[in-house]
Parts: structure tokens; sequence; C-alpha cells
């Protein structure tokens, strides 16, 4: 994700909630106890949820971008990792109009953006056991404010909407496990109006139209993480295409675009560097994690700011070279190694802004040098260390990172040869390739590989509180 800004970015359910909670073995036909509601996420402790493992999304909407409403029928596969008398999925505004779990009729109840299903007494979950929750569910999805003042979730624009969930957005759309923590395929099928598109991720099989209503199929076989999950409907020139660049690390994936019309000649540059751009990175940081890339360019003011939708970045007008590079730096940092938890962002956007600093050294003649003093002197990147944002509203601010950068040019530095550096980062990369990281894996993955005690530059750069003399 690009930088965001503000603007620039019943009791009876509760009683029941709490009788789940309290009882063990309550409802459902094993012995166990619910899953837990929220995994104490440092910034967003209700997000996400325990107790199951979701391994595939099958999502069907169909859409009426004039009303600005959907239904949508969700089918969760999933393994349990305990037993369970009940689980939670997140879900917010829309209304439930029914669920099932195994095909029998589970009972549902709503409290805040957590939605309870409760197995029949036929259905057991016990641990390992693989089950299939289907939710049917209408209405209005919501746009949210994130605390840092900018707009995701369901976001209307002048033909259509979008859909963008970073950090917690995709609950207005469909139920889910929202957390980045538990990565799953999908299979997205989107109804719309004859003449409007629906783009979401991963590859698209043909589209079909009937009755004045066109269906657009796409499936996501890697992993991906709810918040980098989208949806755009619009009026888009598409262009499906080969990724030709002489690349043994990025040559032959699919290249899928879509522009909005309003903007789609002013877009055709830009488009047209993407194999270029994924084939640059690949030698970098290693084997593109994906089956296919690609880019939505919307029309300017549908959103704030860019995001990594997985395999597809969304862009809000046609991005320079510079955010394009940023957003598909993403698909390996921070799509195919997804952090563990939010307070791991600085991981996402640290190595995305160095993928930039590396660019313009390469492309403009701008040492890394140059950009690592520039962030240096920054007083914005100083406000609290990259791995320790203090609230929920910094963890899109610029210690995450220009000061993230930093922490990645320190390493390169510590290693000091640029060969070894970049089969580190390429090492780090396959090494979590379709997982999650943290923090703490990362330095302990740093040091192993180099052999030496970093503490020092973890301590200064990473956590540190104040901004370390000037080196010669």
């Amino acid at each position: 994700m690009n930088q965001r800004t503000p603007v620039r970015r019943t009791a009876s359910a509760a009683l029941a909630l709490l009788v789940l909670a309290v009882v063990p073995g309550c409802s459902g036909g094993v012995e166990g106890r619910p899953g837990a509601a929220g995994l104490r996420d440092p910034y967003f402790p209700r997000l996400g949820n325990g107790g199951y493992d979701v391994t595939h999304y099958d999502l069907v909407l169909d859409v009426d971008p004039a009303a600005q409403r959907l239904r949508g029928t969700a089918t969760v596969t999933a393994r349990a990792t305990q037993d369970l008398s009940a689980f939670h999925l997140d879900l917010v505004g829309l209304t439930v109009d029914s669920a099932t779990v195994d095909g029998r009729p589970a009972a549902v109840s709503r409290a805040g953006q957590k939605l309870t299903l409760r197995p029949d007494a036929g259905v057991r979950l016990s641990e390992g056991h693989t089950f299939r929750a289907v939710v049917r569910y209408s209405g209005a999805p919501r746009t949210l404010t994130d605390p840092d003042g900018s707009k995701e979730g369901w976001l209307r624009t002048a033909d259509g909407s979008v859909a963008l969930g970073e950090p917690t957005g995709s609950m207005t759309w469909f139920p889910s496990n929202n957390h980045p923590s538990d990565k799953a395929a999908y299979d997205i099928a989107v109804t719309v109006p004859e003449g409007l598109a629906a783009v979401s991720n991963g590859e698209p099989a043909a589209p079909v139209t009937a009755a004045g209503r066109t269906t657009y199929r796409w499936h996501v076989g890697e992993p991906m993480a709810s918040y980098l999950a989208t949806v755009a409907i619009g009026r888009f020139d598409t262009k499906n295409t080969k990724n030709t660049e002489k690349s043994g690390t990025a040559g032959g994936i699919e290249v899928f675009t879509a522009a909005d019309r309003a903007v789609a000649a002013d877009s055709t540059r830009i488009l047209a560097r993407i194999p270029e751009v994924v084939a640059w990175e690949a030698r970098r940081f290693g084997p593109y994690p994906f089956a296919s890339t690609g880019a939505i360019i919307g029309h300017p003011g549908d959103s704030g700011y860019a995001l990594e939708t997985q395999n597809r970045p969304f862009f809000p007008g046609p991005p320079n070279a510079g955010l394009l590079v940023h957003e598909m730096a993403h698909q390996w940092f921070g799509d195919s190694v997804t952090p563990e938890s939010w307070r791991d962002m600085w991981l996402n956007e640290g190595f995305a802004t160095y993928a930039e600093w590396l660019w313009v050294a390469d492309k403009e003649g701008v040492p890394v040098r140059d950009s690592f003093d520039a962030a240096f002197r920054d007083d914005a990147n100083w406000a609290f260390p990259p791995a320790d944002p203090p609230t929920a509203a910094d963890i899109s601010q610029p210690p995450v990172y220009g000061r993230g950068a930093m922490v990645v040019d320190e390493v390169r530095r510590a290693v000091g040869d640029d060969a070894r550096f970049f089969a580190l980062v390429k090492g780090w990369t396959k090494a979590h390739r379709h997982g999650n990281a943290s923090t703490a894996d990362f330095t302990a993955y740093v040091e192993k590989a180099t052999g030496r005690d970093l503490s020092e530059l973890w301590s200064t750069w990473l956590y540190g509180r104040s901004r370390p003399a000037p080196k010669g």
C-alpha cells in the first residue's frame, strides 16, 4: 500500500455469545468449546477468529451497482483446530439470510462484527475435521473509516464500486476469518448488469451473459489473506496477455489489466511497463510468487490510496513508475510473505519502499544512499519505531515506510556484499513463500543467514525511539 493519510485516507445477541463462551459443548454435535472470537492482534484484538483454519472461500455475488446492494453466498471450507461447539466469522452490516454447516441448518447469532454459527446437533466438528459452512447474505455493504481517517471496505465509484480491505474492510462484503494470519485459496464469481465488468484477484474464466446480466469468474490458487481480496465493478478497458519478458523467474505469467475508461488512454504507457517491473523485481527478490499479475486503475477519487490487492494492485488513477514498483514489490512482501499480525506491517512497507530506492538507483542514477539520507533527515520518520507503532492509526504512517526501508538498507550494509544481500532477500521470500512471518522471524533469519549478532542494528533502527547520530 502507498502511504495513507486522512482523507488523502443487541443485547440478546451479546447474551447468546456469552452463553457460548462459558458453556462448553453447548449446541453442536461434539463435546467442545466455541472458537475464540478474536485473535488478539495488537491493534485489532477482535479481528479474526480461533478454532479453525480456512482453506478455501467460494464467493458468489450478485451486485446491483445503482442501488449499491448485493446478494451473496459464501462457502467457507475450513479445518477445525480444536473440538468446536461453535465458531465465528467476521461480518459487518449485511443481513444473514441463512447458514448451514456440513449441509445442516446452523443457528446464527450476531454481536458487533462477529457472526456466530452453531452447528446442528448431528454435525460433529472435532479437531482435524474439514467442514464446510455456507452463509447466504444480502444488503448494502458498508464503507468503513479507519483509525487513520482513510476509507475502506465497499467504496462507491462513479460507475460502480471497489472493495478494498486493508486492514479490516473485507468483512463488509463477505464473511471470513478476517486476519492476515489465516490465508486461503479463493473462487470469486460476480454478476453485474451487462455493460459493466467485475474485476477481481487471480485468473479469469470467460464471462457469461444471460438475461441482461454478466457473470465474471476468478480463481486464486495460491493462499491469499482476506485483506488482499478485491472486486472492482465499472466500465473498464481490459487486456489479458502473457508476460514476454525474457526472465526465467517472471516469463510466461498471465498479465491482466483493467483501466477505467475515463483514464484508459492515459494508463496505456504505465500498464505496458508491468512485465518490465515484475521481471526487474524477480531478479532481485526471487521468482514471482503467483500465476498472474496486472493492475486495476480506477478513476481518480475512487480512493485516497493505492493498495497491493493480490495479483493486481488497485490504483486511483494512473500511477507513476515509483508507485507501480512499490505496489508490485508487495506481491513478494505482504501478499506472498504476509505479516503474522498488523504490528509486522513494516515488513510489507519497508521492503516496498526500498524497492523504490533500488528502482531510482537503477533507472535514474540516484544512489540508494541518497534516498536513505533523505529519509534519515525527514523528522516524520522518527515519530516512533517502525516495529512498534503506538496505535492502530499509526500502522500506515511514515516510520513504517521510510524508516522501515532504512532498516533494510542497514541490513544490506551489515551484509557488506550486494550478491550476498540479494541472496539473503531471495532466501527470505523463499522460506516464507505463501505463508506468514513476524518481525522476530525476520531478525532471527537475518542473524542465522549472516552468522552475526545484530542486536545493535535492531535496537537502533527497528526499535530505537531517537534518531542516531548521522554516519560519516
